[in-house]
């Protein structure tokens, strides 16, 4: 590992990002355009057809060109455990970015599983199909350009494709002040069934405080939480927390 693997801060494509907050935060881009670059990267690397080579070649550009904020690989096997765990048939995933996690999910999906993934950014959401498509991927993924809290339209579109008690895994890494509300949408959607997982990803860093409010005070009612201590992406310095929560019912 080298030393800019280990102490990111070293690493300029880090520090333009932090420079990129506000529009990131705005975008859910860094303002840069490494995420269209790593698509670039990806569709010239990678080897058409083959997710683990798509997963492969996004890693390798998060590591040797620009960080990127997708789950990464080391927190991207607790979510593939999760995912193995739930059996998931049906997913879905609350912030798509490139498309890394969506490549992550649909090849643990059973058979016949598809995963429907939302984006707010319209060049994100772009991103990820041409992505998904050069993975082979993208005839199990509904890639759709909104949230959930856009007055309704996008959850009527989900309801028309997901029925009551259907989802097996949701996949929660978008705006985090969006993690509990969303999760009431869900919820009010009745797309759960006892025994689906939600994971929820950077809740230490950047850091997500009402939803592991929330999380505490459901445990035992409606949920049953494991913590997973782990880093945020790409770097060994930054401490991070994924929750896996468990619906009860």
């Amino acid at each position: 590992m080298s030393l800019t693997t280990r102490f990111p801060f070293l690493r300029w494509s880090v520090i333009r990002l932090m420079l990129g907050t506000k529009h990131l935060e705005r975008e859910w881009q860094v303002g840069d355009g490494r995420e269209e670059a790593c698509a670039r990267y990806v569709l010239a690397n990678a080897r058409a057809g083959d997710i683990d080579d798509a997963i492969r070649v996004i890693d390798e550009f998060a590591y040797k060109k620009k960080i990127l904020i997708n789950v990464g690989d080391e927190k991207g096997r607790i979510l593939d455990a999760a995912l193995s765990k739930a059996k998931a048939r049906r997913a879905l995933e609350l912030g798509a970015y490139v498309g890394y996690s969506a490549l992550r999910t649909v090849r643990k999906l059973a058979p016949g599983g598809r995963l429907y993934t939302i984006e707010y950014s319209a060049a994100n959401a772009d991103i990820t199909q041409r992505i998904l498509s050069h993975a082979g991927a993208l005839d199990r993924v509904t890639v759709v350009h909104g949230h959930l809290g856009d007055g309704g339209a996008t959850v009527a579109r989900l309801k028309q494709e997901i029925k009551p008690g259907e989802l097996d895994f949701v996949f929660i890494d978008h705006a985090k002040e969006a993690y509990v509300p969303d999760l009431e949408r869900i919820l009010q959607a009745g797309w759960l069934h006892p025994g689906s997982i939600i994971v929820a990803d950077n809740v230490r860093f950047p850091g997500a405080p009402e939803y592991q409010a929330y999380m505490t005070a459901q445990e035992g009612k409606r949920w049953r939480t494991v913590t997973h201590e782990t880093h945020a992406e790409y770097q060994t310095m930054i401490k991070d927390i994924v929750l896996e929560s468990t619906f009860i019912g």
